[in-house]
């Protein structure tokens, strides 16, 4: 199974923001959203990413003043990425080795989607149930 199988399965939306965004708006879209990261692209180019990791480190660092200052000067650079036919278990290594959560994944230098580890666990619980209960079918026919 490929990203891109995961991706047809997911949807395309992509929640992303501009490197002015502030640390305090950015908070309130991953609130608003649920989500834990987004993809900090300027002119459809993705430079960082922003998680939860980084929020808590930057105000960590910074204390509340980070909250008004940009993105830009807090997220992680450059993003990791992955391409539409990297394996699921190839994505599932890469973010355990590097310590990530999420990955841009681009075709032709160009962002097409935004996967988390939780995507990605998904998937594979998903295929391994599936391939049991045909194993099961086939046993009980």
């Amino acid at each position: 199974m490929t990203i891109a199988a995961i991706l047809r399965d997911k949807g395309d939306e992509i929640v992303t923001v501009s490197p002015q965004t502030s640390l305090r708006e950015l908070i309130d879209i991953l609130t608003e959203k649920r989500i834990g990261a987004v993809p900090v692209t300027e002119g459809g180019a993705v430079s960082g990413i922003m998680s939860e990791r980084d929020v808590i480190q930057s105000l960590k660092r910074l204390g509340p003043a980070a909250l008004d200052r940009p993105v830009r000067e807090m997220m992680t650079a450059p993003p990791i990425t992955v391409d539409l036919e990297t394996s699921l278990l190839a994505g599932l290594s890469l973010m355990t080795r590097r310590r990530i959560r999420h990955l841009p994944v681009m075709h032709e230098e160009r962002m097409v989607g935004f996967v988390s580890i939780g995507d990605l666990v998904k998937a594979r619980i998903d295929r391994i149930e599936s391939e049991a209960e045909a194993m099961r079918a086939y046993i009980a026919g």
